[in-house]
Formats: structure tokens, sequence, C-alpha cells
């Protein structure tokens, strides 16, 4: 991977923070998981031979229940097999696009205090990602 990215930088979340709160968002999500899991010296975990896949396991047990109670969900998941125009050197573990009724519930999640003590798992994890907020527009049988 030539780009490491884990966590917004300050300036991507004031942006993020800085768009409308009242609208539905979606957010697209880009995984690639660390071979092994990386946990914080002293987590209780930090000494268990755990994958990069298994913490994000973790976290996805942890946040399910927070994800449902903002009003939010997994719209989307997929499973990478290619990239056609892009890096090549960049492959995903988990490709999926999470929904919420509104920014100001994605920010109340990642806020709270249960979210905070899962997060950890998804940093043990994540070797790379990328997470990018859409405006839902609809479907249809076009491109444009």
């Amino acid at each position: 991977m030539s780009d490491i990215h884990i966590d917004p930088t300050p300036e991507q979340f004031q942006a993020f923070k800085d768009l409308p709160r009242d609208m539905p968002i979606q957010m697209l999500n880009l995984v690639r998981f660390r071979d092994l899991a990386a946990y914080p010296v002293g987590h209780e975990l930090a000494a268990e031979p755990l994958t990069g896949a298994q913490a994000y396991k973790n976290y996805g047990a942890l946040t399910g229940s927070l994800l449902e109670g903002v009003g939010g969900s997994i719209l989307w998941r997929g499973r990478f097999e290619a990239t056609l125009i892009g890096p090549s050197d960049e492959a995903w573990d988990a490709v999926f696009i999470a929904q919420y009724p509104n920014a100001g519930a994605f920010l109340a999640m990642i806020t709270s205090a249960e979210y905070q003590k899962a997060v950890v798992h998804r940093n043990a994890a994540v070797l790379t990602s990328r997470l990018t907020r859409c405006a839902p527009t609809g479907g249809g049988t076009t491109f444009g």
C-alpha cells in the first residue's frame, strides 16, 4: 500500500462536520487489514495472536448495535476482486456502504463512549482504509 490512512486528519474531520448534518448520508468504506492485529500495549488482547480480520470482526460485533441504535444500517457489502482504474497496489479486505439517517447520527455514534471502547479493535485491525461520505441520489440505468 502506498498510503496509510486509518483516521481522518483534523482538516478532513472538520470538512465533514462543516457539511449539512440534516440529510441522509452513505459512507463508502474500503478497508485493508493488517496480517496480525496490533493492539496497544496493556490492552487485554495485546498478547493474543489475532489476525486483522479477527480484530475487525470484534469491532463489528461491538458496533453493530450502535449503528442500528442511531438508525443506520449496512446498505451494501461486496468482496473486492480487482482494481480497473486506480492504484494497482490497492486491494481491499472489506468493502461496504453504511447508511445513516443524517450526518448527526454518524457523529453521535462515533463520539459515543461505547464506540470509543470498540474502535480500539478497528485501529488494531486496519492497515489502511478509505471512508468517503456520499449523498444518496437514487438509482437508475445511466451513469450520468
